[in-house]
């Protein structure tokens, strides 16, 4: 409550001082002029946000840059019943929720809940996901299955990052911003900048855009102290540093056909989790191992730790107008090769008694071809054919007690994927149109696990000199249907409902590390999901955009984290069970004048097991206490409040102010629910001037309650010191940022 109080003064504050400005308001509310085209229903030349029969929150280029997104962990509050955490074991790997449904692990078989596409170009591991973003022209956050249209493994949402292409004029930026977290550790100091323009007008353009970012650490990592007798001792963590170019060539050879070739290189190194050992949390705290308070950023570690992430990404977009339908043939050809080393500090403890290596190879290829087009003006068609494959190695070494005991093990995993896909949109009235469709895949994985179990002898898998103890594979076919209705009798209300069919890859556990339970097959997970949704926009001053949604989940499948006196930690993925989970959400902007727009949303997400078919608590068997734990991920409330205040500063330029509140409910991290994620209130806030010679400046703050957040709450046995592996989000930060556009 007394936070609560705090960002509520915080708020009202920043609302005074918008108001109590002595300078000329701007003329018009620009927050309802731009309207964000989404490429969401894969139509020829998308739809508006509010036109998309889909719960669906877009951000434009210039809302990503008010907001000062960074990455897409920086979006985590921003949507209602969303939450895209980096799990935190290693920088990078996204254990994203949607309406409920998530992973708790950094496993690469395991297939995410919540898709990544950039480009058009699936991610298909959930390594390197949660890396920095630049120079985007949107992001699409897309809530509830989207099977349909983005294939498995997409039964909570889709998020949709799209990158800037070259226009027809020249034009350059370059923009640098330093942050602070204001707890005497080093700046976080970013560069980066774009240069766009034609090579040859109308038929050749280019677009070259590049980053840079050199983070000193965020962290005090606790050294020595009472623990040992020695005197107080801190030192920096957290350091890290990102390198990324991105040319982009569009191609026209006539007015028809477009080409669209985007590369990307990225590298990024630096400290390993900032590990926290709870001295509150569910697992005990050994004597002489130190634990904190899960409410404070205190740690102390021994071992840093590190990552090393290095990527090439390659996508060949082709557009192809033609007569039939009006339509448009598209094909995006992708290719990803992403390799990922890292230590962490496992044991979260200044003793050297728990820690771990890494490593993580992949290897992606896909394909999508489709058309979209509409006939006799009032049937929209959009089919098309997909291809993915992918080649997965993950090694993993255990170090316990010094080297005393060493653990190797890990897979390797091939992986195709076929599918068939075609929706049909049909105005049986102008205000009444059906949709119907469906997509069939057909899957099929091969896998060569060795068990991570005790061995004096080192060895890796991805070197294939690891002993595999288990060879195996499988496939998976499915049908996906979708049905649906969209009433709108004009361009001010649209309300919509349907029913979809979504499917979560069955597979394989790469991180095996019992003996006594097979690393799979376990069946993929099916969802059944209906939604109810309104969008309406009834003055021009209000938008207002709802849903409502029930989904049944079969064959639920989990990540079991359990803590094991010999490994230290060991992870069994199995189906657990059927559940259900409902819920609404809705969001807000409110035109109050042409300067002041008000921001509002909130969502609710509830959900219970149906029918439990293991042993989720650990007590040796499965009854009704299994069925009333908590379902993983699954935070209850989610909500928003803030403003958007503009004016016009005469002689020198424009200025804006923002200010957010936002909130999420605790959350239970294992399914067990010994591990838990806090509850988090969020203020954020942004000040920022335009001047008439395009320099903009903004100071901006983020987290200003400094509140306490982690990726993951792993519980640890007694025998490696007990208490938790939980690594640590940064904390309050503020930040200066200093943008200049030429054209």
């Amino acid at each position: 409550m007394k936070l609560l109080k705090k960002s509520y003064l915080l708020c009202a504050a920043s609302s005074a001082l918008a108001g109590a400005a002595n300078i000329a308001q701007a003329q018009t509310n620009s927050f309802f002029e731009d309207e964000i085209i989404i490429t969401a229903t894969k139509k020829a030349n998308g739809v508006s946000v509010q036109e998309a029969p889909m719960a669906v929150t877009a951000f434009g280029s210039e809302q990503l840059d008010a907001l000062h997104v960074k990455d897409l962990e920086s979006l985590s509050y921003s949507v209602p019943n969303v939450s895209l955490d980096d799990i935190g074991t290693w920088r990078g790997a996204a254990n994203f929720s949607i309406r409920g449904l998530g992973i708790n692990s950094s496993i690469p078989s395991i297939d995410p809940t919540v898709g990544v596409f950039a480009d058009g170009l699936y991610l298909g591991i959930t390594s390197g996901v949660v890396l920095d973003i630049f120079d985007l022209e949107s992001i699409e956050i897309l809530r509830g299955p989207q099977g349909l249209l983005f294939g498995r493994n997409v039964t909570g949402g889709a998020v949709l990052l799209h990158t800037k292409k070259p226009g027809d004029q020249f034009e350059a930026s370059v923009k640098t911003a330093i942050e602070t977290g204001l707890r005497g550790t080093g700046g976080n100091h970013y560069l980066m900048g774009a240069v766009s323009g034609p090579l040859v007008a109308d038929r050749l353009s280019v677009r070259v855009s590049g980053y840079y970012n050199k983070d000193d650490g965020y962290f005090k990592n606790y050294e020595g102290g009472p623990v040992f007798g020695q005197p107080d001792k801190f030192s920096n963590f957290g350091e890290a540093e990102t390198i990324m170019v991105r040319p982009t060539i569009v191609f026209t050879p006539n007015d028809d056909v477009e080409f669209v070739l985007r590369y990307e290189h990225g590298d990024s190194e630096g400290d390993g989790p900032a590990a926290q050992k709870h001295a509150n949390g569910r697992g005990p705290v050994v004597a002489g191992f130190p634990g904190f308070d899960r409410n404070s950023f205190d740690f102390s570690i021994n071992e840093d730790g590190f990552y090393d992430n290095h990527w090439d990404q390659l996508t060949l977009e082709s557009n192809w107008g033609i007569a039939f339908g009006n339509g448009t043939i598209t094909n995006i050809f992708g290719f990803r090769d992403f390799t990922n080393n890292t230590r962490a500090d496992i044991d979260a403890s200044p003793r050297e008694v728990f820690s771990s290596d890494t490593t993580t190879t992949q290897q992606q290829w896909s394909n999508e071809l489709r058309y979209a087009g509409r006939f006799d003006d009032r049937f929209d068609l959009t089919a098309g054919l997909y291809y993915f494959t992918q080649d997965v190695g993950y090694q993993e070494s255990r170090n316990i007690f010094d080297g005393f005991l060493t653990f190797f093990g890990g897979g390797l995993q091939r992986q195709n994927t076929y599918g068939a896909f075609a929706q049909g949109d049909y105005d049986l009235t102008d205000t009444v149109t059906l949709s119907l469709g469906g997509r069939y895949t057909y899957e099929s994985k091969r896998v060569n696990i060795a068990t991570v179990t005790l061995n004096t002898s080192p060895c890796n898998v991805i070197d294939q000199t690891c002993p595999f103890d288990f060879q195996d594979r499988d496939s998976w076919s499915n049908f996906s249907p979708k049905l649906g209705l969209t009433y709108a009798p004009d361009d001010t209300l649209n309300v919509y409902g349907h029913w979809t069919r979504g499917f979560r890859s069955g597979g394989y556990n790469l991180r095996s590390a019992s003996a006594l339970v097979a690393p799979g097959p376990v069946e993929e997970e099916r969802i059944d999901a209906f939604e109810i949704g309104l969008k309406a926009q009834p003055n021009g001053k209000i938008r207002l955009n709802s849903a409502v949604f029930f989904n049944a989940i079969d064959n639920l499948q989990r990540e079991i984290n359990l803590a094991d006196p010999r490994a230290g930690v060991v992870q069994i993925i199995r189906n657990t069970a059927d559940a259900s989970i409902w819920g609404f959400e809705t969001e807000a902007q409110i035109a109050m004048n042409d300067a002041l727009t008000l921001l509002g949303s909130v969502g609710y997400t509830n959900g219970d097991y149906d029918n439990v078919v293991f042993d989720l608590n650990g007590d040796f068997v499965v009854d009704a206490a299994d069925a009333a734990l908590d379902i993983p991920r699954l935070a209850p409330w989610t909500y928003s409040v803030g403003f958007l205040y503009t004016g016009e500063w005469q002689g020198v330029g424009s200025w804006n102010l923002q200010s957010s509140f936002s909130h999420r409910d605790a959350s239970a991290y294992t399914d067990n629910n010994l591990g838990v994620l806090n509850s988090a209130n969020m203020v954020d806030f942004s000040l920022s001037l335009t001047t008439e010679r395009q320099l903009t400046i903004a100071l901006y703050g983020k987290n200003l309650l400094n509140e306490v957040t982690h990726g993951g709450d792993t519980q640890l046995p007694a025998s490696l010191g007990g208490g938790t592996f939980a690594p640590l989000n940064k904390g309050r930060i503020i930040g200066l940022e200093l943008k200049m556009d030429f054209n």
